[in-house]
């Protein structure tokens, strides 16, 4: 870029690094039954278990340790129900305060996390509780989906901790040196630069606004999501958004898949002890197979993509304007029905108590998972205004994240009346789940209706406001 603005290394570092921190450091709960494994192999909440008269595979007596798995699943409660709700507060900070502090603020919490982690025993067990909540709000997946692995090969669980402390050394210098302080500007000004100056230039740290003299002429720096629609039309308000049927049955469509994929990844350890019959060798293979699906999410996550950008392909020219806004709307009802499709799948073959069954499990929750998170995101911003979607969607989350307590007395009805068998719990969550297909019904009829506003007015540009930004109001 010209006039001493970023290049294109630098740009592409930025991106390169961006995924891979993205890919290795963000995701801590979807890591977590590794992670598990190891704890217990640690004897962490070892006090809880009793002893029991049922017999293991090799006709040794086995301990109930009901009582130690509620306790990891408190644990992976509390940090699954932050993961989300703090989606909030913290995109009020990226909004307010920028880039910089909300890295310093996740890194933090992520090297908090993994101290207290390497610092914690059997004794302080009461340790994982904090860190997990920090771990989850800061990010990690890829370690710790490898943790177990890692485990078996004989590097301690603190060593393993200490060295992802270790790593914030990376997050810190990426925020300095390859992230821009506050946001990026758009549209892009010439010679546009972030992060930390050579030595020898002038100031760090210095965007083309800062170095815009006062009072000089410039494109001036607005957000990436404009305040407005465009061609003039006023602003849509928040509220409506939010009262929405469209905005209410998609946080439903959310809340009950990520309820049935948070309590799978919570129970899956003492789910795989009852199928194998405590045969830890058992345990330990479909556990490292798990992991490795997990691992492979982000190969599932443009599949969803090509779904919603179907029918942009092979199109010279696109429609624009409210047309192309409903066009999106339409292609999206078919990524929100395969997305509860495979969720229905995945929730039928959870319920099988067959070991064996547990690999098209794993392989159908790593989808699913991916179509889930990814089509919520672009949803949001397929169906409401742009200026509204950083809200939205920390709203989403936050409320999707109260219905993910549920996991909770779940796992108490399951270690309690049900006796340790999830069959009729796993049986009732297909059920739920099937609640979710209301979503892309109201969608679709919300299609039929734009369309309809749209045939009735004479020329498509002199379209109404109500037709630029689909559900805007409720009805």
């Amino acid at each position: 870029m010209a006039g001493g603005g970023a290049g294109r290394a630098k740009r592409l570092g930025t991106l390169l690094s961006g995924l891979l921190e993205c890919g290795a450091f963000c995701g801590i709960i979807f890591g977590w039954a590794s992670l598990v494994y190891v704890l217990k192999d640690l004897d962490y909440f070892r006090e809880l278990c009793q002893p029991s008269a049922s017999s293991g595979p090799n006709r040794t007596l086995l301990p109930d340790c009901s009582g130690q798995d509620e306790q990891f699943s408190l644990v992976f409660t509390i940090g699954s129900f932050m993961n989300n709700f703090m989606t909030l507060p913290m995109g009020y900070v990226f909004d307010r305060f920028g880039t910089a502090v909300a890295r310093l603020i996740a890194i933090s919490l992520y090297t908090g996390g993994t101290l207290l982690v390497a610092f914690s025993t059997p004794d302080l067990a009461v340790l994982l509780f904090p860190a997990m909540s920090m771990l989850s709000v800061g990010g990690i997946l890829l370690i710790l989906t490898n943790m177990q692995v890692l485990y078996e090969r004989g590097l301690p669980l603190q060593a393993m901790f200490f060295f992802m402390a270790a790593c914030s050394a990376w997050h810190l210098l990426r925020t300095l040196f390859l992230m821009p302080r506050t946001r990026i500007p758009y549209p892009l000004p010439p010679a546009y630069n972030y992060g930390l100056q050579c030595p020898g230039r002038s100031q760090s740290y210095r965007t083309y606004e800062e170095k815009r003299p006062p009072g000089g002429e410039g494109p001036e720096e607005v957000p990436l999501e404009p305040s407005a629609p465009k061609g003039g039309t006023a602003a849509v308000p928040f509220r409506p958004c939010v009262l929405s049927w469209l905005f209410f049955w998609h946080v439903v469509w959310l809340s009950v898949m990520q309820l049935r994929h948070y309590l799978f990844i919570g129970t899956l350890n003492p789910l795989l002890d009852h199928l194998a019959r405590g045969d830890a060798s058992l345990v330990s293979t479909y556990t490292n197979a798990f992991a490795f699906t997990q691992l492979c999410g982000v190969l599932c996550a443009p599949w969803n993509g090509l779904i919603l950008d179907r029918h942009k392909r092979g199109k010279a020219h696109l429609p624009e304007g409210a047309r192309g806004a409903l066009a999106d709307l339409q292609a999206s009802v078919l990524s929100l029905v395969v997305t509860v499709t495979q969720c229905v799948l995945f929730s039928i073959c959870a319920a099988v108590p067959m070991l064996p069954v547990q690999f098209a499990t794993f392989v159908l929750q790593v989808i699913s998972r991916s179509f889930l998170y990814g089509g919520n995101a672009a949803f949001l911003a397929i169906a409401f205004p742009p200026q509204h979607f950083g809200k939205l969607y920390g709203l989403a989350m936050a409320l999707s994240a109260l219905v993910a307590l549920l996991q909770y007395p779940c796992i108490t009805l399951v270690r309690g009346v049900l006796k340790g068998d999830p069959f009729y719990v796993n049986v009732g969550l297909i059920a739920v789940v099937l609640v979710a297909f209301v979503s892309p019904v109201v969608v679709a009829r919300e299609c039929r209706r734009r369309a309809k506003d749209l045939e009735a007015v004479s020329s498509p540009l002199d379209a109404p406001p109500s037709a630029e930004t689909p559900a805007q109001t409720p009805h």
